[in-house]
């Protein structure tokens, strides 16, 4: 499966199961529960990191997918399916790293929002700098991330 041409389909079988490794599920009601709430608390927090700067959205992501494939491989392979989030998981999980293009995207989004809230909200320069350091942070974040590397 290259990384130029691969669809987050090529990353299921024909059951409509993740094709990546196979994982432990955790045992007892009390651990899938826990893991569950923990999954939707990092989903949230990833959604909201798609829609805000300086918030990554990720590593979130990531850690949803773990404690979904522990828990309730189900939701992880819709997780995967998502059209928003799909690919990005998938990219990581089975190419280690993210495509240009998407950091390309998440980088000019970031600087978009900074620009229209600066413009905006006419906040002070102090608190107009400690923004403009975060969304730098989270730039730099998105820039150290591994390339997706396709399958040869």
């Amino acid at each position: 499966m290259s990384c130029e041409t691969n669809t987050v389909a090529e990353a299921f079988d024909k059951r409509g199961r993740a094709a990546l490794e196979p994982t432990r599920q955790v045992g007892t009601r009390l651990q899938k529960a826990v893991f569950l709430s923990l999954a939707a608390i990092f989903f949230v927090l990833g959604a909201l990191g798609a829609l805000l700067p300086g918030l990554p959205a990720t590593p979130f992501l990531l850690l949803t997918s773990y404690f979904l494939v522990r828990s309730s491989p189900r939701l992880n392979a819709a997780l995967l399916r998502s059209r928003f989030f799909g690919p990005i998981l998938v990219d990581w999980q089975v190419h280690g790293g993210i495509r240009k293009h998407v950091r390309l995207k998440a980088i000019v989004a970031v600087v978009l929002a900074v620009t229209i809230t600066l413009v905006l909200c006419r906040y002070s320069l102090w608190l107009s700098l400690v923004i403009i350091l975060l969304a730098s942070m989270g730039i730099a974040v998105i820039v150290t991330l591994p390339t997706a590397k396709p399958d040869r």
